[in-house]
């Protein structure tokens, strides 16, 4: 269907080809298009606080802002806009809603040790889910928000069929092949940004190491369903190098 994302807010059904969005197939402008996938993920943000109900971490919070804000700054689309936000939660875990809705667990930002250049690989990796599509896909892509928003406003089933599913949902892992490509494209938001990319071989490694089973230590499953920790640093590091020349 000609014009999806454009009508995605009134009455369309999803189309996507690969989990890739072709621009020149629209009706509307990529302006209009993100505008409505921010639509989109406000309204899922919406119901995260509600289900979540985060109390307020200020401190957390301001850190986060200014390592996205300086990440934000160098991505290419200006159509791009990005919030990040921390939620209480025992479990290392991060997500990325559609428009760029960022939520981190207060867990992982311990876990990084509240490292700037360990977190912004963990901010990064999530803005390259929202750059390259694979948050606004995983949404509409669910069977049961295809069926509902063939004939209503998406904005009007998102809420009840996120209490249906629940926030695990959105912390599941994506498949090894878009998660690498969110790592490649991370890495190089981080060096772009001017923080230490390298940074983000140290968390993996230390995190390889703790998860071990000598180290009974429980990651969760933001880090299990991930590609395996070996393969996520060799593919990183290869990037990097290739940065370099």
């Amino acid at each position: 269907m000609r014009g999806f994302f454009y009508n995605l807010g009134r009455k369309a059904g999803p189309r996507f080809r690969k989990a890739k969005w072709f621009w020149q197939s629209l009706t509307g402008t990529e302006a209009d298009a993100i505008k409505v996938e921010n639509d989109v993920g406000r309204d899922l943000a919406h119901e995260v606080r509600a289900q979540l109900r985060p109390e307020p971490q200020p401190l957390i919070d301001r850190m986060l802002g200014e390592i996205g804000s300086r990440l934000a700054a160098c991505v290419a689309n200006r159509f791009r806009t990005f919030s990040f936000e921390a939620v209480q939660g025992p479990e290392p875990n991060a997500f990325a809603l559609p428009g760029g809705f960022i939520f981190l667990t207060d867990s992982i930002v311990e876990l990084c040790e509240r490292s700037a250049d360990e977190l912004a690989f963990i901010l990064g990796h999530e803005m390259a889910h929202v750059i390259r599509g694979h948050a606004m896909h995983r949404i509409m892509a669910n069977s049961a928000i295809a069926v509902a928003s063939r004939g209503a406003p998406v904005s009007g089933v998102l809420s009840g069929w996120l209490q249906s599913v629940g926030i695990q949902f959105l912390e599941t892992a994506y498949s090894r092949d878009l998660e690498s490509e969110a790592d490649r494209l991370g890495v190089r938001l981080v060096a772009a940004a001017r923080y230490e990319a390298r940074a983000s071989i140290k968390l993996l490694s230390r995190l390889q190491q703790i998860s071990q089973p000598a180290g009974k230590f429980d990651l969760g499953s933001y880090f299990s369903t991930h590609p395996a920790f070996e393969n996520r640093i060799r593919q990183i590091d290869l990037t990097l190098r290739k940065l370099k020349r």
